[in-house]
């Protein structure tokens, strides 16, 4: 048995880790590599018998403003063991590991399924709750909106460097790890980025006969994101957020329930979030 990190440019370990995510999970980060957005931030602690990656938690480097202020954070996620090896320790074994290593940070959140709740409380981690914002719009009466299609190598490291020019999305936005968002962008939402000309901005959106759901807002200047989903056309809509918007008195705040996931925080950087009512951005969960 050996513990194995960082080893993203090994070959042979990378492909044995994705195996294994493929297995667990149905998820491939080959692409990802390839084309160039998994970066330092993202950080597999895994354990290797004889050259195969049989278990994995892994490191996600993300960065939060946080009412004006940078808060270290990293996120565990892709948390995995190959059947065959279960019932050894190699969960505990990686996230004391981790732990170990990033003693340091303000704070270490992850979001567990229903099977390991019992588990991460050992190690110090907590419960919490998440909020969402939702509010009724009128919209435009014509669709000004333009969908930006992300099938292109080309246009992924364009919209990288919007990413990493736009101001915080949000009252608690994720900065640094344009990688993460990639990941989405390349993966799963190549149909649902969209730029608005009026407002100078980009969405990460999805459409649901009247409701609209916004994932982020990337602009060079502040933007409402409410306003800017005026875009979309159609008259009157439904807007809700997966971030929490700079201002919230116009939005009907709600508990964020999701089935079989709860959301753990551990550090004293967290300190404030049961009274700030956030969630975590769809688009920082990896």
């Amino acid at each position: 048995m050996e513990l194995v990190k960082a080893y993203r440019e090994n070959e042979t370990l990378r492909k044995s880790f994705n195996a294994l995510a493929g297995r667990t999970f149905g998820l491939d980060f080959e692409d990802w590599y390839q084309n160039g957005f998994w970066r330092e931030a993202y950080i597999p602690y895994s354990i290797a018998e004889n050259g195969e990656i049989v278990a994995n938690v892994s490191v996600n480097i993300t960065d939060f403003m946080w009412n004006g202020s940078k808060k270290h954070f990293i996120q565990l996620g892709t948390v995995m063991t190959d059947e065959k090896y279960r019932n050894r320790g190699y969960g505990r074994r990686l996230l004391e590991e981790v732990l170990k290593d990033y003693a340091g940070v303000d704070g270490v959140y992850l979001f567990a399924n229903d099977s390991v709740l019992d588990f991460y409380p050992k190690f110090g981690f907590e419960r919490a709750s998440e909020y969402g914002y939702e509010k009724e719009i009128s919209a435009d009466r014509e669709r000004s909106i333009q969908k930006i299609p992300m099938q292109e190598k080309r246009v992924w490291d364009g919209f990288a460097k919007i990413v990493e020019q736009s101001v915080p999305c949000g009252r608690f936005a994720m900065t640094g790890n344009s990688g993460l968002i990639l990941f989405y962008v390349t993966k799963f939402m190549q149909e649902n980025v969209y730029y608005s000309k009026k407002h100078r901005a980009y969405l990460i959106a999805e459409e649901d006969g009247d409701e609209i759901f916004i994932h982020a807002v990337f602009s060079e200047t502040p933007v409402e994101p409410s306003e800017a989903a005026r875009s979309f056309g159609g008259g009157s809509r439904k807007i809700r957020l997966g971030f929490t918007p700079e201002h919230t008195e116009d939005y009907t705040m709600k508990a964020v329930k999701e089935e079989d996931t709860t959301l753990f925080l551990k550090g004293g950087g967290f300190r404030l979030w049961h009274m700030d009512r956030l969630m975590f951005p769809t688009l920082a969960h990896a």
